[in-house]
């Protein structure tokens, strides 16, 4: 049974940074493909992004595109998501999601297994 634990959230002015950590364990850690999705209030669960268990491709929402950067630590069986230049539009829970099947970086929640309690994220204009 994969677990997740997220870590790194907090409340940050406009154009600031945050990292939030994916601590993963009860699994190989270089069998897991690793999503991050967000949940604002009142609004649906959408997809932030995403890596390979190889750590070879990743996938971003369009909207946090050269400002979010996925990544893969294998010391610290853990997936790090930097966000940089923040926006009050990326206020939300944010969730790390696992899987171990075979579908690579996948964008949809239904594709992941397992899932973080989340991390709050507020930015402040």
């Amino acid at each position: 049974q994969v677990q997740l634990v997220e870590s790194g959230g907090g409340l940050v002015q406009a154009g600031r940074s945050l990292r939030l950590s994916c601590a993963v364990s009860g699994g190989t850690f270089s069998s897991v493909n690793i999503g991050w999705f967000r949940q604002a209030p009142g609004k649906e669960r959408e997809f932030v992004a995403s890596v390979t268990r190889s750590g070879s491709t990743t996938r971003y929402l369009d909207s946090v595109k050269g400002r979010f950067a996925i990544s893969r630590d294998n010391a610290k069986n853990a997936v790090l998501l930097q966000m940089n230049s923040l926006e009050p539009d990326d206020t939300a829970v944010y969730y790390c999601a696992a899987n171990q099947r075979g579908l690579v970086a996948s964008t949809s929640a239904v594709h992941y297994d397992y899932w973080g309690q989340g991390s709050q994220v507020t930015v402040s204009s």
